[in-house]
């Protein structure tokens, strides 16, 4: 009996052999579920289906439809693609790099291994039917994913003979002197986090031609239906833009970032970046100066974009070019919150448009538009209600409103204002950097941590805190602020090459202070791994109107 390992699964007490895996045990239980079950969680520990039972616990298993179920899920799929490429064209130097996410996919290229500069390679229409045809094959073979453990010095020499320089450049800096490397038929690569066991279960994905190369596919919310693919030029033209312009620094992936660190080369970084940055902001007040007609800049994007600090530094781009740029949050148009809907858990939804009372805000506008005087609200959080203080506002030939809110971009908020008297914004942090050649930095990851940092330092909110409503602010992020992304005028990315490297020393003891036994632990351990991938690169050099003064403090704004 000694042999023998004790498990709590669903509420009653199991015994199995030691050495049984967690694959024959998820086989067992599957039934049970309407989603395949991808990894398991013991204690407070998660393990991959591969692995053996070897300790007494309570289990639970994770399926495609948890949020790390399902970033396993993709994961598993980008290797199987990777794969069937190698497969495919890997005897004429072909590879492929995945580039960014948009929507429920990842946009990738072919590039030639043989050409230093890794241009994309020409990617044909029969190109997508062959990769669908191999990767499927492989599906159909039940092929084992198995984990291996490589001496972190071996694993650079693999890179460099695969021809993968960002995976080298990036464990220059492991501390750790092992690396878990995957073995699929032959094909090893490194991952950022844990893999399906076999292929078998990776049924659920599609191909379609786009631009230069390609999307990745993947289910949504059901887990057994691609989503449906939905072209996003404006989205995908700015991160093309931003990693083309990284690129032309030598600086499109951590490893990179972290040479330059190494190197002492900060300050000019943190220049050449501030520069492009305020270069572009006032190449937009010249082009909204221009047109000549709009009163009301609309500024939108997702949390921790940095909307403040922007709205207040295009604010001075537009006053230098004549006009008189009063910034204002369209929170103040809060309803009082006893007036505010609840979501389906009891709370007040504070995300949704009805929470914002549209009629009042479209009969200011209209009144400030005619050219009268009008008093504008300010919303009192402590109090939870709308005051007047006599901040009155009228516009005359140079004013115009700088608006910045989570709903600036829907139609529903200023239905009845003018079209031509609008000028859209979406901003964004869109990261310049990748991981690896494989492994896309995750945009949303980037602004999680600036809004740990920040919410820490102005609000005494807890990382813990933090991350336990993240996946709400996602929801609403995906409800009321992506699906008008692509109605701007313009789209805005806020990111800074270099800002993961700095939050890294302000979110780490933030992060260090959640207990293990608490639901947000997992996603603390995982961001911790993340940020190990950075050098740390002090702040003192980061001027004080930087969109990064927003969130770990010292800006000149009031922010």
């Amino acid at each position: 009996m000694e042999q023998d390992v004790r498990l709590v699964i669903d509420g009653e007490e199991k015994v199995y052999p030691k050495g049984t895996t967690f694959f024959q045990i998820a086989k067992e239980y599957q039934k049970n579920y309407t989603d395949d079950i991808i990894l398991v969680l013991v204690g407070s520990r998660l393990r991959e289906l591969g692995k053996v039972v070897d300790e007494e616990g309570e289990l639970s298993f994770v399926t495609t439809a948890d949020k790390i179920g399902k970033k396993t899920y993709r994961r598993s799929v980008i290797l199987l693609m990777q794969k069937a490429i190698y497969n495919l064209y890997g005897k004429d130097g072909i590879d492929v790099r995945v580039k960014y996410s948009i929507g429920q996919g990842y946009y990738c290229e072919l590039v030639s291994k043989t050409d230093a500069a890794e241009k994309a390679t020409a990617f044909l229409p029969e190109h997508v039917e062959e990769i669908k045809a191999e990767m499927l094959r492989m599906v159909k073979e039940d092929l084992p994913i198995k984990k291996e453990s490589w001496n972190t010095d071996k694993a650079v020499e693999l890179f460099k003979e695969q021809a993968m320089p960002d995976k080298e450049r990036l464990f220059r800096y492991r501390r750790s002197s092992r690396v878990n490397i995957y073995n699929l038929d032959g094909y090893r690569d490194y991952f950022y986090g844990y893999m399906a066991p076999s292929t078998g279960g990776l049924k659920y994905f599609d191909i379609l031609a786009e631009a230069e190369g390609f999307m990745l596919l993947f289910p949504d919310v059901d887990t057994k239906v691609v989503a449906e693919y939905e072209p996003r030029p404006k989205l995908f033209a700015t991160l093309k833009s931003s990693r083309d312009w990284g690129k032309m620094l030598d600086i499109d992936s951590i490893g990179a970032l972290n040479d330059r660190i190494s190197a002492g080369d900060t300050q000019d970084m943190i220049l050449t970046q501030e520069a492009l940055f305020e270069e572009r902001i006032g190449n937009l007040a010249q082009q909204i100066v221009s047109a000549g007609n709009h009163k009301f800049i609309m500024i939108a994007g997702p949390s921790s974009s940095g909307k403040t600090t922007f709205s207040h530094r295009l604010s001075i781009q537009l006053q230098a070019k004549g006009l008189k740029p009063h910034p204002f949050p369209l929170d103040n148009y809060y309803k009082n919150r006893s007036d505010c809907p609840r979501d389906e858990f009891g709370n007040y939804d504070l995300e949704c448009l009805e929470s914002i009372d549209v009629e009042l805000f479209n009969h200011d506008m209209q009144e400030l538009l005619a050219g009268k005087q009008v008093e504008l609200p300010i919303f009192n959080f402590k109090t939870g209600r709308r005051e007047y203080k006599n901040r009155f506002m009228q516009l005359g030939k140079e004013d115009v409103l700088v608006i910045e809110g989570i709903h600036g971009l829907n139609p529903k908020l200023s239905y009845s204002l003018p079209d031509e008297s609008k000028f859209r914004i979406y901003i964004s942090a869109l990261t310049q950097l990748n991981i690896d050649e494989h492994n896309c930095l995750p945009t949303a990851d980037a602004r999680l941590i600036r809004r740990l940092v920040r919410d820490a330092r102005t609000r005494g909110t807890s990382a813990k805190e933090t991350i336990a409503m993240w996946d709400s602010v996602r929801r609403g992020e995906e409800r009321y602020i992506f699906p008008f992304q692509e109605g701007a005028d313009v789209m805005f990315n806020s990111a800074l090459i270099y800002e993961l490297a700095v939050l890294k020393i302000y979110a780490e003891p933030l992060l260090f202070a959640i207990e293990k036994d608490c639901p947000e632990y997992l996603e603390a351990k995982r961001l911790l791994k993340f940020l190990d991938y950075f050098l740390p690169m002090p702040s003192e050099g980061i001027t004080q109107n930087s969109i990064l003064r927003e969130f770990i403090g010292g800006s000149c704004f009031n922010v």
